[in-house]
């Protein structure tokens, strides 16, 4: 009876530790995918910030703001519409 009631303790202890893994996992989990819906959300906001700038940089023709856009990876180009002038 001895040698089952050590195998229990451990078995308890393992299943606690595996518990307590499981947990520090969950904050993890939780916390990205806080992050994950928050960058969801923020990002309307931020399309229209980038579009805003870039039709700053456009209007001004503002050299800083578009090498700036551009190592963002964002290219600024003249729109069609802008190119083919008011009717």
């Amino acid at each position: 009876m001895t040698p089952l009631a050590g195998l229990t303790l451990i078995l308890v202890l393992v299943n606690v530790l595996l518990s307590l893994g499981n947990q520090s996992l969950r904050v993890q989990v939780t916390g990205r995918q806080q992050f994950i819906s928050q960058s969801i959300q923020m990002e309307g906001f931020h399309r229209e910030i980038v579009t805003a700038l870039a039709g700053v940089a456009m209007k001004h023709n503002d050299a800083q703001l578009i090498s700036l856009l551009a190592s963002q990876g964002i290219r600024v180009v003249d729109s069609p519409k802008a190119a083919g002038g008011a009717k």
